[in-house]
């Protein structure tokens, strides 16, 4: 993982890799939950539109402190596009962008809630998503409970849905959407400790 050999998988490092890392380092070192361990990669486009954002989500409960809900964690800072630049730029409608009540873990410390994000194709494009804890939640810590796991959906403009795995990529028509859930972060210490 840390120090691949051919023919070892060797995309994403910076962006999920360094986040299960930092998750396994705090989480050894018992100081705090694991955030949403992901950046949430998601792209579209077509031969004149390609776009690319990160989604935040739950960060991890520590000792004395809930985590953040809806920040990116860890190793990034990044931002993401304004509203009325994204759908002015590209044949897309951004239909919701919320936090995801709930998803952050029980505990003591409460861990962050992730965000739902959904978008609208005006046009048929190709969009992919790379994205970690779709399948294995987010760990609480000291008796705390893991975060809730992200979702990748593509919502189909018949009223049909598909549900993406962590890395996959789809081709979608006008009035498709797709919506990411992505997750929250751990909880810290038990609720009612004995």
């Amino acid at each position: 993982m840390l120090r691949p050999r051919y023919p070892a998988a060797v995309v994403a490092g910076n962006v999920e890799t360094s986040q299960c890392i930092t998750d396994a380092l705090y989480g050894a070192l018992g100081v705090l939950a694991a955030s949403q361990g992901t950046m949430n990669n998601l792209t579209f486009g077509d031969a004149a539109h390609q776009y690319y954002e990160t989604i935040a989500g739950g960060s991890g409960a520590g000792r004395g402190f809930d985590g953040a809900s809806g920040v990116q964690t860890h190793m990034t800072n990044s931002r993401l596009t304004d509203p009325e630049v994204l759908e002015s730029r590209h044949p897309v409608l951004l239909r919701e962008f919320r936090y995801r009540r709930g998803s952050g873990g029980a505990g003591r410390n409460r861990g962050g809630d992730g965000l739902v994000r959904e978008i609208e194709f005006r046009e048929p494009m190709t969009v992919a998503v790379l994205s970690n804890h779709r399948r294995i939640a987010p760990f609480g810590l000291a008796g705390g409970s893991p975060g809730a796991t992200g979702i990748n959906r593509i919502l189909r403009a018949d009223g049909s849905a598909m549900e993406l795995a962590a890395c996959a990529a789809a081709q979608v028509g006008r009035g498709d959407r797709i919506r990411i859930e992505t997750p929250g972060g751990g909880g810290y210490g038990r609720v009612n400790p004995d």
